[in-house]
């Protein structure tokens, strides 16, 4: 994997990742890459003419002229071939692979030693030997290559196969999860150890997004970028940036799961389409969302909890509300209670891909105190009207002078 550069957005944003360019070589390495291309395919070109220029001398199998200089190509396009194979092919399975071919020409060596000390006519020995040969040889190369972490391990217990072993402790960072920014919050607390890795090209597309002309998604870049300058700020923390890159692909999601494939690492991700796609190719996922989720209280029926009541429900009488960490929370009778605390019990919880779903009824307690306060001032405002009626009454009466009326 490759090695940790420090990422600085002190000259702007859209700088970050010029800078780690600059600090890499990164034109250097083009041109490096480019001029390696071109010694591979005249080395290739030199290989296939040496090949037919060596059969059309020798004239092996009786061949000569043509049909000998065409036994050469063709000896030469399957090594080339097998150069392809090989590129693709991670150092345990060759180191697995030469293993088990090895041990698998011994085993048909020593079956064609006892072979030939049988009395079988000489066809029939022949025919096992050969036979043993390549079954020997092949079950060794399949074995081996499949099983070449194991005989590292078993060969280089203390060297080879603890590197072997370490890239899968590499988690590599995703776009979302750098622009959501939690990772930092996480990687503070120290939940997560081993290698964080940041891959050249998911930096890439943080500064696309970074340079956008619209501004949410411009802000959006930024703020992915300025998380990747807080992770390189945390002196505990192991981050890197990987020059690992996979040819023939463009798009950022299918890079990380080639990636993580052939280096074993995780993916910390917040994609959803990204999780279920790595986690049905067998590749192992890190959802921040996920994490969130398990890490809210749990809510039981029966419970009860206090809540604002923020607008309507879909039924008729229901209003909603939203916990702290965002749990929206249905309330059935609550619809007359909006922008008001109310007390509910909590009657059932339901989880769905985007989170957890808390349903309740208003508790009955918290609806009497607001019937006997409009009882109260009920009765108060009948109070009221009487003392009036009796002023009016009182003051409408005539005066009593002590004399009779005339």
């Amino acid at each position: 994997m490759g090695q940790g550069k420090p990422v600085s957005s002190r000259g702007g944003v859209s700088n970050s990742l010029s800078e780690v360019e600059n600090k890499s070589g990164g034109s250097g390495r083009s041109r490096v890459s480019r001029s390696n291309s071109w010694d591979f395919w005249v080395l290739r070109i030199v290989l296939t003419g040496a090949a037919c220029l060596l059969c059309y001398n020798l004239g092996p199998f009786g061949l000569h002229g043509l049909p000998a200089a065409g036994l050469g190509f063709l000896v030469a396009m399957v090594i080339l071939l097998a150069e392809l194979r090989l590129r693709r092919a991670e150092i345990s399975g060759l180191v697995g692979g030469i293993c088990g071919v090895s041990l698998g020409l011994l085993a048909s060596l020593l079956i064609s030693l006892v072979v030939s000390r049988t009395a079988l006519p000489e066809p029939t020995k022949t025919f096992l030997q050969f036979a043993a040969l390549f079954a020997f040889g092949y079950l060794g190369l399949a074995v081996g290559s499949s099983n070449g972490i194991a005989l590292i391990r078993f060969f280089l217990p203390h060297s080879m196969g603890v590197r072997a072993a370490a890239p899968r402790a590499v988690k590599l960072l995703d776009t979302s999860a750098l622009i959501d920014g939690r990772i930092a919050d996480i990687c503070e607390t120290h939940f997560l150890d081993g290698t964080l890795g940041v891959p050249r090209f998911v930096l890439c597309e943080l500064q696309q997004v970074a340079d956008s002309s619209d501004s949410l998604k411009r802000q959006r870049g930024r703020r992915g970028l300025e998380v990747v300058e807080r992770l390189q700020k945390m002196t505990w923390l192991d981050l890197r940036v990987l020059d690992d890159d996979v040819p023939g692909t463009a798009a950022v999601d299918q890079k990380l799961i080639e990636l993580a494939r052939y280096s074993g690492a995780k993916i910390v991700t917040n994609d959803f389409n990204l999780n279920k796609v790595a986690r049905v190719q067998g590749i192992s996922i890190l959802n921040v969302n996920e994490l969130a989720n398990a890490m809210k209280p749990a809510v039981l029926p029966g419970e009860s909890m206090r809540v604002l009541i923020l607008r309507e429900g879909k039924e008729s009488t229901q209003g909603v509300a939203y916990l702290d960490d965002g749990t929206m929370v249905v309330v059935d009778g609550a619809r007359r209670h909006i922008s008001r605390t109310v007390d509910i019990v909590v009657t059932a919880t339901h989880q769905t891909p985007a989170g957890k779903m808390i349903f309740g009824r208003v508790e009955e307690r918290s609806e009497a105190p607001s019937s006997s306060r409009a009882t109260a001032a009920a009765n108060a405002q009948g109070a009221g009207a009487v003392a009036s009626a009796s002023r009016f009454e009182v003051g409408s009466a005539a005066p009593y002078t002590g004399h009779e009326p005339q």
